[in-house]
């Protein structure tokens, strides 16, 4: 009884409080078994829907085994048919195998001819590019000993302008050349004394008896080549103003020298043997043309000299035509005269072509009207006509 009591009263002892409420240890294990119970009861659900699933993925695995299977008897006959379909197609390869081999010896066959000859074709070429090469080449040692044979000369042209009386000498040729190609024979003068004592390199007469032109070719090279051979800027700054004053002072001596009024022409020319030395004047000195200018005095080079000579040589051309002018029209005078005579002339022998034309349409008719009558004579046509004289005996009739 007492056992009883205590077990009662150990269920209705308080364990803990929860939200205002004591809670014993009865209610706790109530609640600790109805727990196990449920928790027993989710495990039963459980096992008997694990057991439902299990029975499920026995179905689907049989159901796969045979579908597997299938495909397994699917594969095989497609295994099969592929090992025929391998088997023809080993033996078509086979067979094309045996005609490729057959058309690639064919085709090295024809090529290895191709080759052949095309290595004949191309020996054959070679030696005639070799044969070839081997006269260009003799051309070419011509030529070198040619180019040899020049740079001698230009040494020796060099060593020529290195000196200032033969460069001197040189520009005064090449002017000469030029007036002696461009104009005939006294039309220029070389070296003439002018009445101040003055000789100048060249003179060119002009027509009308106007005063000559004087040429001057002593151009000063001096500077020019130390403008050239400067190896600084500022020693080819100082070459420029020692080469502008020589020119300067040139074009000065020209002026002085040469303008003789009622002897010489009021303009002069200043010869510069070479066109590049022009060409730089004209791009990097135009105070010296400008200069050359106001004195009068021109500055040539020698294709320009050459289109000057051109102009004076059509002006004195010009001139002899005018000169004999008297004697063109002299000559148009008795070329008329021969002319008229000869109009004369064929007038009458027109006058006899008319008159001929005359008589032989004269004898044209005759011989119609003699025609016509052998005709009629053939044809035995007689008609009534005038008798002729010699006809009246006869009594034949007479047909016109």
């Amino acid at each position: 009884m007492n056992s009883d009591l205590d077990l009662s009263a150990l269920f209705a002892s308080p364990v803990f409080t929860a939200a205002g409420r004591v809670i014993t240890l009865g209610e706790c294990v109530a609640a600790a078994v109805a727990a196990l119970g449920l928790i027993l009861l989710l495990w039963l659900v459980l096992a008997w829907r694990a057991g439902k699933r299990r029975a499920a993925n026995e179905a689907a695995a049989l159901e796969r085994a045979r579908e597997a299977e299938a495909r397994m008897s699917e594969l095989v006959a497609t295994q099969n048919e592929l090992t025929g379909r391998l088997a023809a197609m080993n033996e078509n390869l086979a067979q094309r195998q045996s005609d490729l081999a057959r058309s690639v010896s064919e085709r090295l066959e024809a090529m290895t001819g191709r080759i052949g000859q095309s290595i004949t074709d191309t020996t054959r070429n070679t030696q005639e590019s070799l044969a070839r090469l081997q006269e260009r080449l003799a051309v070419i040692d011509t030529a070198q000993t040619n180019i040899t044979a020049l740079t001698g000369q230009v040494v020796e042209l060099q060593a020529i302008l290195a000196n200032k009386q033969t460069r001197g000498a040189f520009g005064e040729a090449r002017m000469q050349a030029i007036l002696q190609d461009g104009l005939p024979q006294g039309a220029y003068a070389f070296q003439a004394t002018l009445s101040n004592g003055s000789r100048p390199d060249a003179i060119i007469h002009m027509p009308n008896d106007t005063p000559p032109l004087v040429i001057d070719a002593k151009f000063p090279l001096e500077s020019w080549n130390a403008i050239r051979d400067a190896e600084t800027t500022e020693r080819a700054k100082i070459a420029g103003q020692a080469f502008r004053r020589d020119v300067e002072a040139h074009i000065k001596a020209i002026a002085e020298k040469y303008f003789i009024k009622g002897e010489t022409q009021d303009t002069a020319f200043l010869f510069v043997p070479s066109e590049s030395i022009f060409a730089d004047i004209h791009e990097k000195h135009e105070t010296l043309v400008q200069r050359a200018h106001r004195a009068r005095i021109v500055i040539v080079s020698p294709s320009l000299l050459m289109l000057s000579i051109q102009v004076i040589q059509s002006v004195l051309k010009d001139h002899r035509m005018r000169e004999q002018a008297h004697l063109i029209q002299g000559e148009v005078a008795r070329l008329v005269e021969d002319v008229g005579r000869l109009d004369e002339r064929v007038r009458k022998l027109a006058g006899h072509f008319g008159q001929a034309q005359k008589d032989v349409d004269d004898i044209l008719i005759s011989s119609g009207k003699v025609a016509k009558r052998s005709t009629r004579i053939v044809d035995l046509e007689f008609e009534e006509a005038r008798p002729l004289e010699g006809d009246k005996r006869r009594g034949l009739k007479v047909v016109e």
